[in-house]
């Protein structure tokens, strides 16, 4: 999926908030955000852990976190840069 196509799912879907985050290698402790996050991999890769569950997404992939979900992120070995919407 093209930057531009996930934009107008975003859209679609009610997300008004959109930004590019980008991190350098490295991980974050377990949090929750009070805002739904739904974001398009752009370069490197980052882990998701949810619930004991650590899920690895890459450039084109998709991820989805429903607001207040307590998770930990890394993104060994080279940082991640990705697209997200958040309501």
């Amino acid at each position: 999926m093209s930057p531009e196509q996930f934009l107008q799912q975003l859209a679609d879907e009610g997300f008004g908030q959109v930004a590019t985050v980008e991190r350098a290698a490295g991980e974050l402790a377990e949090h929750a955000h009070p805002f739904a996050a739904k974001a398009l991999i752009l370069a490197g890769e980052i882990a998701l852990e949810v619930a004991g569950r650590v899920t690895l997404y890459q450039v084109g992939q998709i991820f989805h976190l429903p607001a207040d979900t307590l998770h930990r992120e890394s993104y060994e070995p080279v940082g991640v840069r990705y697209l997200v919407g958040r309501k």
